[in-house]
């Protein structure tokens, strides 16, 4: 539809100029003067597609007419085509098209020995006339400017979109894949001895409405980010929460915190993050006995490292959590390591994260 009202308009500013350049050549002129002022302003109709050509056809006609004295009226064909090749040419054809213009108009005035008000007048009409072409390149310039600065943008935030998204699926899914994961070990062990040892089922069930009152905390902080809510993210601080827990699963966990430096909110809850997915691992995949958790300064880094005795394999096919936590490491500017422990049995987790020095 665009193309169509251009080309409309190009058909109507050729009629227009063509019947006010070649009227006067039928009333007062020669069978040639009409064939020039056609010259002269039909090919205007392809002004867009060979803007310099059409120039150059108008310009031979309005200087042929200008030269012999039958130009009747204005150059009208000429004054379109400097505005459309000062709009749409390229710079060097602009030069071009500017120096062959100021010849015609220059041969146009001198050998009809125009009179110097002449000189100013016509100047004037193709300076106005080049001014308004360049001033529509300049807006077109600027509209094409601000469409691919708001592509970009658009772009941007379609990306910054998914990211969040993904962000808060990894901490659901920490949040969840940890939480219940103990829960479900705690309610197995709790369901064992209910009948010969009440006070242990007793325990178990406490700690597993103690899991879920964390989790529910931790669900709500995950989910805050929807109602445009910043609430504080657990960091290095939440470990030993998160190494009691896992306790309370009949696993042995140490803690060992060695000279930890201090690390921005972001790098803080990844380390917990990497703490978390670990501990879910071992307690639900590894079926380790003991697992040993280091924070310790190395270099200008913080070295986040979990390493169980279990069985040395990789979580289930298809989940989320390695990934995932690979994901957000890579965010906080640090790099991961999962694999079998060496020397073996086990399996570790280590993390190598920015910290904040000096």
């Amino acid at each position: 539809m665009a193309a169509m009202r251009i080309r409309a308009v190009d058909i109507l500013i050729t009629v227009a100029v063509t019947a006010a350049s070649v009227y006067p050549a039928v009333l007062w002129g020669t069978t040639l003067d009409v064939a020039l002022a056609l010259v002269a302003s039909v090919p205007l109709l392809w002004r867009r597609q060979a803007p310099i050509l059409v120039a150059l056809a108008c310009g031979v006609g309005t200087t042929w007419l200008s030269v012999t004295d039958h130009l009747f009226d204005q150059p009208y064909g000429q004054l379109v085509a400097t505005y459309t090749w000062a709009e749409l040419a390229t710079p060097g054809w602009r030069l071009f098209a500017a120096a062959g213009t100021a010849i015609g108009v220059t041969v146009s005035l001198v050998v009809p020995q125009e009179s110097p008000p002449s000189f100013a007048y016509v100047g004037m009409m193709f300076v106005a006339a080049y001014a308004l072409g360049t001033g529509m390149r300049a807006r077109r310039d600027r509209i094409a400017f601000l469409e691919e600065r708001t592509l970009r943008l658009t772009e941007e935030q379609a990306g910054a979109a998914t990211a969040e998204r993904a962000r808060i699926a990894r901490d659901m899914h920490d949040v969840l894949a940890h939480s219940v994961g103990l829960m479900v070990v705690q309610a197995e062990g709790g369901a064992s001895v209910v009948r010969t040892d009440a006070v242990r089922a007793e325990a178990a069930f406490d700690a597993i409405a103690g899991t879920g009152r964390e989790a529910l905390v931790q669900l709500r902080h995950a989910l805050g980010v929807l109602r445009d809510e910043r609430p504080e993210t657990p960091g290095l601080d939440a470990v030993p929460s998160l190494v009691e827990r896992a306790r309370r699963t009949g696993l042995d966990v140490t803690l060992t915190r060695d000279a930890v430096p201090p690390v921005p909110a972001e790098v803080g809850a990844t380390a917990f993050r990497v703490v978390q997915e670990a501990l879910t691992n071992a307690v639900k995949h590894a079926g380790a006995r003991h697992v040993a958790v280091e924070l310790a300064a190395e270099g200008p880094s913080l070295r986040v490292r979990i390493r169980d005795d279990g069985r040395g394999g990789t979580p289930k096919p298809g989940g989320h959590g390695l990934s995932g936590m690979a994901e957000r490491v890579a965010a906080a500017g640090g790099t991961l390591r999962t694999g079998p422990a060496e020397p073996g049995p086990g399996f570790e987790v280590s993390a190598l994260l920015p910290a904040v020095t000096g």
